[in-house]
Formats: structure tokens, sequence, C-alpha cells
């Protein structure tokens, strides 16, 4: 059968997780919120889709669209468990930062430091250099951003690159590596003497009330996990290619519900996670040794609209699309989350629903 988005359409709201808690969002902009969400899924041919909203210290709405399982006829619901893809990101930094704040990091460190089985280079990288992607680590070559490859340890994932040159010099250029989170991922277990998602687990989940999050394990049974979808030419929908993200968990191999990644913004945002003057240095801009702005600090996307600060992630993975956005002047967080790739991206749909929530005569961005 081919599944176009008119036939998803009749279902989208007949599979909404109505029941997921009492809103306290007004009635008037969910109807908004969810009218966008409709018009985007159409727009894009998605099959399922879950978003969630939280201002200050509450989360204030949250549901899912559509389908998380075309095949079985599973709705998507504000519980499903979507891969974060590259939404990984802020949260291992975050966690990076929680040891700059105890003295266990230095952020201008050499990552040998830490981690003194990684081979030395032609220059010198830092952890400050990782965490703003000028570290000069390669990113993906042939067909390793879709590996089925699974990897066992921290040490065989670090095996795929540790023996390359540096692509450039640290501090020059502004290369997007997923690569790079795996050393910083060997710099956590190094200073910490704990295993990453350990860490994790006693340090960013269990505080932040996140109970789905975990690393995507293709083996595990991992309870209401989507299953992934492309779009193809005309609008057709069939499942995604397989991998396997055990060759990047920390920047593009964890997954969990939109509820979690809320919760994380949540605390994140309210300084129970780390404190206002680290995650002011986070949400700094950085710039290349020359001077030119990058748009990303530690671990996070920046810009400015008026004057607000708008600080996001997004992913995008065979099979899944997500976005966590946040207003650190307002408290609030976005998070939307969507089992198809081939997608224009869901920040538009991200900074419409916080143009909802702020009421705002202009766009955020």
């Amino acid at each position: 059968m081919k599944f176009t988005f008119p036939w998803i359409l009749t279902a989208v709201f007949a599979c909404s997780n109505a029941l997921a808690q009492p809103a306290s969002l007004e009635r008037a902009k969910i109807e908004q919120i969810e009218k966008l969400v409709s018009a985007e899924m159409s727009r894009q041919n998605i099959a399922g889709l879950s978003a969630a909203v939280a201002v200050g210290r509450e989360l204030h709405w949250m549901d899912g669209f559509g389908f998380a399982d075309l095949e079985n006829y599973v709705p998507a619901k504000s519980s499903t468990v979507y891969r974060w893809a590259s939404v990984s990101k802020p949260v291992t930094a975050v966690a990076l930062m929680q040891l700059v704040e105890q003295g266990k990091v230095d952020l201008d460190a050499p990552v040998q430091r830490y981690v003194p089985y990684f081979p030395k280079k032609q220059w010198t990288a830092t952890v400050r250099d990782l965490l703003c992607h000028q570290g000069g680590i390669r990113s993906y070559r042939g067909n390793e951003f879709a590996s089925t490859k699974h990897y066992d340890s921290l040490r065989e994932a670090l095996g795929i690159f540790q023996n390359d040159p540096l692509e450039y010099e640290p501090k020059t250029r502004f290369l997007y590596s997923s690569y790079g989170f795996n050393l910083l991922w060997a710099v956590l277990e190094g200073a910490s003497s704990m295993r990453f998602e350990e860490y994790l687990r006693k340090h960013i989940f269990e505080p932040a009330g996140m109970r789905t999050a975990r690393a995507d394990d293709v083996y595990e049974i991992i309870p209401n996990r989507a299953r992934g979808y492309r779009k193809r030419m005309g609008g057709k929908v069939e499942n995604a290619i397989l991998i396997d993200t055990s060759n990047k968990v920390p920047g593009g191999g964890m997954c969990g519900s939109v509820e979690d990644i809320a919760d994380f913004g949540i605390h994140l945002q309210a300084g129970n996670l780390l404190k206002k003057e680290t995650l002011a240095e986070m949400f700094t801009v950085r710039t290349t040794r020359d001077g030119k702005p990058t748009g990303y600090g530690l671990g996070w996307y920046i810009e400015r609209a008026g004057n607000r600060a708008i600080v996001y992630h997004g992913g995008s993975q065979p099979g899944f699309r997500t976005m966590l956005l946040m207003i650190p002047s307002d408290q609030i967080t976005v998070v939307v989350m969507s089992n198809i790739e081939g997608s224009s991206g869901l920040r538009p749909l991200a900074t419409r629903i916080a143009d909802v929530v702020l009421d705002a005569g202009q766009p955020v961005k």
C-alpha cells in the first residue's frame, strides 16, 4: 500500500494522545499548536510526530500525532521513544560541563590529558575545541553515517578515526563532527572514572526525571520505540534503512521521549544541572581564530531574534528528525520529534509553537 499523507491525515487526531496529561496551556493555544502540527505533517508527509512544551519549571503540554508504527497501526504518543540523533550532543555537552564545574575537566587542556591512549596529532586539540566543533576531528566517510556495524565499546568506536590526522588546525575552522563527541565521550569517562551511560543516568537522567532516556541499542527491547521511515519521490513513505548508532552514542546514539527532553530543558534552565554562569558560557557563540562567528556555542546552536537568544539543536538520521529549542529569557522549552527522514526539518515548527506560547506578534525567528 502506498502511504501518503492524505490517508494518514484522517487518523492523525484520532491517534492523538489526548489523555497524556491535563493541559495547562490555554485551550486556544493548544488548538493553534495542533493546527500547526497538522499542517506540517501534511506538508512533509510525516508518519508520526510527538511534541512537548514546557514553561518555567513545568511541563505544560505534550501529545503525539499520527503513527509510531505504520505497519502495526501503533499511534504516536507523548511517551513514544524516538532516536534523538544529534539532540544527543547537548546532553553530552552538559555532562562535560558538570565535570568542568567540579574542577575535573579543564576546557583548555589537550584531550590526551584525559584520554592518554588517543594518539597525538600534528596539532593539539582541546576539550573546548571539540565542544564547539573546531577540533579538527573528521566527519563521516563512506557508509559511516548509516553504519550497520555494532560497536561493543568506546575504544572500538574511537578506532574508527583515531589514527587519522586532523582535518585542519584547531580553532581555524568550524567542522561539525559527531566523532568529535566520541572523543568527548572518552574525556568524560577518563575524568569521571565512570562509564558514559552510568554517568548520564546518575547525573543527568535521574536528577531531571528522564525515565526513558538511554543509549539506542538495536539489540535491546525498548518499550514504545518508534519505527523510522523515509519519503520517496511522489510522497511514498517506506521503511528507512537499518542503522546501528553504536558508532556515535554521545553525538547521535541516544533515544527517549519528548517528555524526557522537555524535562532536560526544564531542569537545565532552572539551574538544577548546571550553574547559570556555566549555561551562559555554553550559550555564547564561539568564533574561529580570525574572529568569524560560527553560530555554535558549547554543544548548542545559538541565534538571536530581537532581544531574545534562541538556543537549539536538531538531529537527523535515517528514519528520524528531532528538534530541541529553548528560549532562556522566557524559560521556554519546545521539543518536536518525528519518525521520518527526507523532510525539511522541524526547526520552523518548533519556532511557530514557541510563538504561540509567547503570544508573539512577530515570529521568534
